[in-house]
């Protein structure tokens, strides 16, 4: 079944209409994991979903669902885009470890479990003391495993990627973030990090979100190659991809909203500077999915082979999710 030439965005977080998933498509891109919650409870996420199958009924000649990794193929060969729907968030599933196999029925495939803050789960990284996996957090990798939902560690502490690298079955991903040699921010990994998620099998999908690159907005495609290059020599190049988190379409109100949820009555500035009301500037060679073979292109352009492209484009995800998505043997 496998494709290496295939291109897989392994995270965008997107308002979208007619005219994005036409852009998208019309990108390249086969398949994109779609962020469907972030704070929102098992209710508020079923309601997500529901816009969704609305998505899929409206604009049936464009887009279709990912269960499987045969789906992507299949979405490649008719000629749409491929939605593989994830969680930012645990929240969806509550405190009812039940939920996890009714949202994996109802199509998530992903989930984190943390963003940011301390969740049921395990720590996020902008908490000052990391306490790890907790009890339901190991409860809940042993569920996630078994039913073919992956363990998502991008918003999560250092102590609580490692511990769920460990404690999960099968490989874990880090869906969009990059090292900390990179750009020291909160959310980017450290070299142990990538180095037990590579030894495990895990995945890296390479975050644009410009509070995550080197200078910001004004990251060259260079460095961001010349990362991925580093990052390979550290990892393997069959463990790497892309990620985005591409976010476009948002009113500022929803950058509040992913910051501070429902936590906090104040605004969660994170990373960005306190007080901008506007979203970052994406970088010039990525400004929207129109831009992914700019990606390519640069990496081709730093010496990497054409199959070695193909692998960070999309190849190493589908491989990944070929193992990943459906129940544990």
């Amino acid at each position: 079944m496998h494709d290496s030439n295939v291109i897989i965005d392994g995270l965008q977080y997107i308002n979208w209409d007619r005219p994005l998933f036409e852009r998208a498509r019309d990108s390249g891109i086969n398949a994109v994991h779609v962020t469907v919650s972030y704070w929102e409870n098992n209710r508020e996420t079923i309601s997500n979903i529901s816009q969704w199958h609305r998505h899929f009924q409206n604009h049936h000649d464009l887009i279709m669902p990912v269960r499987e990794a045969a789906d992507i193929l299949e979405a490649k060969r008719l000629g749409k885009l491929g939605i593989i729907f994830g969680y930012q968030n645990c929240s969806p599933i509550e405190d009812d470890l039940g939920l996890v196999q009714i949202h994996y029925e109802l199509g998530a495939r992903i989930m984190q479990l943390s963003y940011n803050n301390q969740s049921l789960l395990a720590s996020g990284c902008y908490e000052s003391e990391d306490t790890g996996v907790t009890r339901f957090g190991r409860e809940a990798i042993k569920e996630m495993n078994r039913v073919g939902m992956v363990i998502d560690m991008s918003h999560s502490g250092e102590r609580s990627t490692l511990e769920a690298i460990d404690l999960s079955q099968r490989p874990i991903a880090i869906t969009h973030a990059n090292p900390t040699f990179f750009h020291d921010a909160l959310r980017n990994k450290s070299d142990q990090v990538l180095r037990a998620l590579a030894n495990s099998g895990g995945m890296l999908g390479f975050s644009m979100y410009p509070f995550h690159l080197k200078h910001g907005s004004d990251c060259t495609l260079e460095d961001f190659c010349q990362m991925i290059a580093k990052t390979a020599d550290m990892m393997g190049i069959d463990n790497i991809g892309i990620g985005s988190d591409l976010c476009e379409q948002w009113e500022y109100s929803k950058l509040e909203w992913m910051r501070s949820g429902r936590w906090t009555f104040g605004a969660d500035y994170g990373e960005g500077s306190a007080g901008n009301k506007e979203w970052p500037q994406q970088p010039g060679w990525f400004r929207d999915s129109r831009d992914i073979k700019n990606v390519a292109d640069g990496l081709a352009q730093h010496g990497f082979s054409q199959e070695d492209v193909n692998k960070v484009m999309g190849g190493n995800w589908l491989r990944f999710f070929e193992h990943s998505f459906g129940p544990s043997q």
